[in-house]
């Protein structure tokens, strides 16, 4: 029987067939078939030779085409379009799926879990190939449970699902808010207010408050409740950032857990002309680093989120059946200057 021919009625080999016999993760086989870098030329060149042994077809997906089980789609379910966090986190998903032939479709939750659970339902019945998921606040997806036993490729992004086991792509919350605080902390800030969401059971915000009240914690510096205030949005954190410089012993630095939120900050300071207030924000922003001083955040890598959701995604229709896992994606500190604004009479 010639290289790569099958037996009639032999099972289809599978992208974990490829793995086992190369030596190699599923997720190594699936960078390869994608031309994806960082792969070392040897082990591109054995997965390569493999696939062509066992015959396995890496598009598995057009077989589901052609009998009709499932057409070209994969569904991306975000909080809110309006944010361009989550824009950017669609632009890396739609880059990497239109290389195999597919077509991304976007709805908006509105953090609603109904809304989502609807939208899910009407993608479905499509029907799609795979879905990835921003959780809705509150959400339980334990709905999803029958189309995860059925083999749907099904990715949490950004924040992790709730009463269900699957894969998920996040970035480090905790570990970006900690070294925001610490930073002000480093520039002699004892007084540092927290604006964000409060209280949540939402995993990002409530990892992004853990993040700040640990830093205090390190710092020895005795938390004060009168310094966390709500504000998610523009407006209604501009008002929270009013209320904290009202403060009879008010802040001299401000975290703020988003970047919408980040961008209320900076309008109530701009408009009360104050240049005396340290800023480090969650999420880099456009225009970030325009205003003066250029405002220090801590940045996430949205369109890398969406890539990483993406191959998860193609590793799963290419047959990668491993148990579900997650990946999580560092953040770094951009120092622009705001976040550098020292206390009065600091040294």
């Amino acid at each position: 029987m010639r290289p790569g021919a099958r037996q009639f009625g032999a099972p289809r080999p599978t992208l974990h067939d490829v793995a086992r016999k190369a030596d190699v993760s599923a997720r190594t086989v699936s960078r390869v078939l994608n031309r994806e870098p960082g792969v070392n030329p040897s082990t591109a060149q054995r997965v390569r030779a493999v696939v062509a042994d066992l015959g396995f077809r890496p598009n598995a997906m057009a077989r589901n085409v052609r009998v009709g089980a499932r057409d070209t789609t994969v569904g991306l379910i975000i909080p809110d379009l309006a944010n361009p966090f989550f824009g950017t986190v669609a632009s890396g998903v739609e880059k990497l799926v239109r290389t195999r032939g597919l077509h991304l479709v976007i709805a908006s939750s509105e953090e609603e879990p109904t809304r989502e659970r609807a939208i899910v339902g009407t993608l479905l019945e499509r029907p799609v190939m795979g879905l990835i998921v921003v959780p809705a606040t509150g959400c339980d997806h334990s709905y999803l449970r029958q189309e995860r036993r059925q083999g749907l490729p099904i990715v949490f992004l950004d924040r992790p699902p709730v009463n269900l086991s699957g894969d998920a792509v996040l970035s480090a919350n905790f570990d970006g808010a900690l070294r925001a605080v610490s930073h002000l902390v480093a520039h002699g800030h004892t007084r540092i207010g927290f604006v964000g969401d409060i209280p949540t059971a939402l995993y990002t915000r409530r990892e992004r408050l853990r993040g700040y009240r640990e830093a205090l914690r390190v710092a020895g510096i005795r938390p004060d409740r009168a310094l966390v205030e709500r504000g998610h949005h523009e407006n209604d954190a501009a008002e929270a950032t009013r209320r904290l410089l009202g403060r009879a012993s008010p802040p001299t630095a401000l975290f703020a857990g988003n970047n919408l939120a980040c961008m209320g900050v900076i309008m109530t300071l701009t408009r009360e002309q104050r240049r005396d207030v340290a800023v480090v924000g969650f999420d880099d922003f456009t225009l970030a680093d325009l205003f003066d001083p250029a405002i220090t955040v801590v940045a996430q890598d949205p369109e890398q989120l969406g890539r990483q959701a993406a191959e998860l995604i193609l590793a799963r229709l290419d047959g990668d059946r491993d148990r579900p896992r997650t990946v999580a994606l560092d953040t770094h500190l951009i120092v622009r200057g705001s976040g550098e604004v020292t206390p009065p009479g600091h040294r």
